[in-house]
């Protein structure tokens, strides 16, 4: 892809969260060409349907989580670069569920085609319980659980930013090495 094209799929799916993020489901294309700079063909081009789009979001986000946690994995607090990762994923999956609802709405797999996280999340999980931030006693199935049902409830209930610090407070205490 040439470099101004990268950088049209950049800003289209930059606008295109911030769009679908405030109008939901309804987010005209038009008002994500606009947002972005860029003209309605150039979307279309590169997504040929609102369900492509909704997708490579998730495809780009999940991208960006596995970066991140890339870079974390070599902070020099293991046990607080573990847990700021815990809360990125939290944080991602309440905003990423428009999305996911879209995709599933209209009979894709929102999973299709996705990286998987777990590699990046146990390399996290390992250099915090090998810095004793983390009890040794939790594995990936125990950590996978309480990130699911933390995403979930945090979806569900539509946890504000208050309610999420003090949620986690609560769930890092349980995680944390005695």
């Amino acid at each position: 892809m040439r470099a101004d094209a990268q950088r049209n799929r950049a800003r289209v799916l930059e606008a295109a969260e911030v769009v679908l993020a405030r109008d939901g489901l309804s987010a005209s294309m038009r008002a994500i060409a606009d947002l972005a700079g860029v003209g309605v063909g150039t979307i279309y081009r590169q997504f040929p349907t609102k369900e492509a789009l909704y997708q490579a979001i998730v495809l780009d986000r999940v991208h960006r989580l596995i970066a991140r946690a890339e870079a974390l994995a070599t902070a020099g607090d293991a046990g607080a670069a573990f847990f700021e990762y815990f809360e990125t994923i939290v944080v991602d999956a309440t905003t990423r569920k428009v999305f996911v609802d879209a995709l599933t709405s209209a009979g894709i797999n929102a999973k299709a085609g996705m990286p998987d996280m777990r590699a990046s999340i146990e390399r996290l999980l390992v250099r915090a319980q090998q810095a004793g931030a983390v009890r040794a006693d939790i594995g990936m199935p125990e950590l996978l659980a309480l990130l699911s049902a933390t995403c979930l409830a945090a979806q569900h209930h539509h946890w504000d930013n208050a309610l999420r610090t003090r949620t986690l407070a609560v769930v890092f205490d349980g995680l944390k090495h005695a």
